[in-house]
């Protein structure tokens, strides 16, 4: 029904979150409509989101390749406090309050009830290391206030609990259920004033 280079890039837009088949080929012909210079732009983009881009080497946000990511590198953050985000996406979202001037450690993920070869994935190991090693005082859970980051914030207080820092969780101005990416910023902002120590 297309070419196979039409069809190709309709599948790779498919593979992305909630893109299914009739949104890919809009987006494909949307494209394919537009300047070719423009086309080559966002390729050009693309195949720098593949080489340029890496996680930061010690909080495993967005960053340059090999290098740390613009928040770590920041001297004027308070680099006694640490929130403990499952995603890049929340790091973002937490940003945009201004309410938050410390560290972060993003975790790839969470950790379901059902699965505990999840942990590994984690990189909590290297959370660990750092609060032993570095003049940390307080983590701040910001895991997702679902069934999956209640146990992945349950199991982060179990690892941390015996160190000696102070453990809070973000306040539940979250709704249950939701995901931190998309709540707005004056909710996300109550939950850090609203933490409390577990």
């Amino acid at each position: 029904m297309f070419p196979k280079t039409f069809q190709k890039l309709i599948e790779h837009f498919t593979d992305l979150p909630s893109v299914g088949p009739k949104m890919a080929e809009r987006l494909v012909l949307f494209l394919f409509k537009q300047d070719k210079e423009k086309v080559l732009d966002f390729a050009d983009s693309l195949r720098e989101l593949a080489t340029n881009l890496s996680f930061c080497e010690d909080c495993h946000h967005i960053a340059e390749e090999g290098g740390k990511c613009v928040i770590c590198a920041n001297s004027n953050r308070d680099r006694q406090t640490i929130c403990v985000a499952e995603d890049p996406l929340d790091v973002i979202s937490i940003e945009k309050t201004k309410a938050y001037n410390g560290l972060y450690y993003v975790l790839g993920g969470s950790l379901s009830v059902m699965n505990e070869g999840e942990i590994e994935k984690l990189n909590i190991d290297k959370l660990v290391r750092r609060v032993k090693n570095e003049d940390i005082k307080e983590i701040i859970i910001a895991t997702n206030p679902t069934t999956d980051g209640d146990t992945t914030a349950l199991y982060l207080f179990r690892v941390l609990r015996d160190l000696d820092v102070k453990i809070t969780r973000l306040g539940r101005g979250m709704p249950t259920g939701g995901d931190i990416e998309y709540a707005d910023e004056i909710t996300i902002s109550s939950a850090l004033e609203g933490r409390k120590k577990m």
